[in-house]
């Protein structure tokens, strides 16, 4: 299966035809609310949904969900520099985060200075991962559950683009905090990157040792963009006060992400890795090595005309992915660990607007324990619509 989705991700991108040729280096500028030269602007997106599932024949019934809403701030405050916030609200008022905050020098295009709370440019997702550019309701397994989407640090570093029109490539390079201790010393019972997303992180770093994440991209106009990244960095507070108390740990999250479009279809996916150096006594029911990816295919099939609504269109939509949180065998019984979970998602869009989507999914998860029981299955609809403003 790992070996099929990275094959996959790879073959079509060889016959492909671009749509879009905005990099996804440039995504947090690329949203609908910054028009014309405006020197300060003001924005968001909304997202919402209902939910109905059943596991194993059992259900909770029919639920509604107000996921985000999210506010964006921007300002041009001078010649050369650019200064970018995002403020998210998820399920109300239950989490409100800082998710973005920073400020761009722009030295040339090849070269832009980048420092305040960023976005580690690990995969595509985490970088562009507003809700209205999806037309499948849930986030990738790949970018919450191994990757830690969407992951917020305070740090700097620089980013820029060179080449022609015709290809152009880009660079990202950043020093960060880093995530924590609870990637292990958490409450799921295995190795969750996203629980090491504690609110330290923003005021300090744990162990005195920053992350760093870079990603390359190439971007053509005959087969869209792929684009490679590694994020790297200890994540154990490992001395006390100048103390040396534990054995330095780093984690290690490499991944290859592709955006493309074949005749007309748009192909969209990402596959990713995670390996960590655990205590000899943690690594089998933890694990030390991750994997995961998603493919996801939008095929237009009908664009009504519907009087006030300039670019209406309705597609086909479809999504396969699989994680795999504890890569290997059993050491003591030479017996392959389970923890995986297999998923697949079809169903329909609308766009009114290229800003706004309704979205009507069917969803199916198969879910297999540590210790390789018979999987789970969760199969149930969803509604939602997600807009920018």
């Amino acid at each position: 299966m790992k070996t099929g989705v990275v094959v996959l991700l790879v073959a079509v991108a060889t016959p492909a035809l671009a749509q879009d040729t905005t990099l996804v280096q440039g995504g947090i500028y690329q949203r609908p609310y910054l028009v014309g030269n405006s020197r300060t602007a003001v924005g968001g997106y909304l997202e919402g949904n209902t939910n109905w599932f059943v596991t194993d024949g059992l259900s909770d019934g029919l639920s509604m969900e107000l996921r985000r809403f999210n506010i964006f701030f921007y300002s041009a405050v001078g010649r050369r520099l650019r200064f970018t916030s995002e403020l998210e609200f998820e399920h109300g008022t239950e989490e409100i985060a800082l998710e973005t905050a920073l400020l761009d020098y722009t030295i040339s295009p090849h070269l832009v200075v980048r420092g305040g709370i960023l976005l580690p440019p690990i995969g595509a997702f985490n970088v562009n991962h507003d809700g209205p550019r999806y037309d499948v309701i849930e986030r990738p397994l790949v970018s919450t559950e191994v990757l830690p989407a969407t992951l917020s640090e305070v740090g700097l570093g620089i980013h820029g683009r060179f080449g022609r029109r015709a290809t152009v490539f880009s660079y990202d390079a950043y020093l960060t905090n880093g995530l924590t201790d609870g990637v292990v010393n958490n409450g799921s019972g295995r190795t969750r990157l996203a629980d090491g997303k504690t609110e330290d992180r923003f005021a300090e770093d744990n162990n005195g040792s920053p992350a760093v994440s870079v990603r390359l991209a190439a971007q053509s106009r005959n087969w869209g963009e792929i684009g490679w990244s590694i994020y790297t960095g200890a994540f154990n507070r490992y001395r006390v006060d100048g103390v040396v108390v534990d054995s330095k740990r780093s984690l290690t999250m490499m991944a290859v992400d592709l955006t493309t479009a074949v005749g007309g279809i748009e192909v969209r996916g990402e596959v990713a890795t995670v390996s960590l150096d655990l205590p000899e006594a943690l690594r089998e029911s933890s694990g030390d090595r991750q994997w995961g990816g998603y493919l996801d295919v939008v095929a237009p099939v009908w664009r009504p005309r519907i009087r006030g609504l300039d670019r209406p269109e309705v597609s086909l939509v479809g999504r396969i992915e699989r994680v795999d949180f504890n890569v290997g065998r059993f050491s003591s019984t030479d017996l392959p660990r389970g923890d995986e979970i297999d998923a697949v998602t079809v169903g329909v869009s609308f766009r009114p607007v290229p800003g706004t989507v309704f979205r009507a999914n069917y969803r199916n998860t198969w879910t297999r324990d540590l210790q390789g029981n018979p999987r789970v299955r969760a199969a149930g609809w969803q509604l939602g619509i997600a807009t920018y403003f």
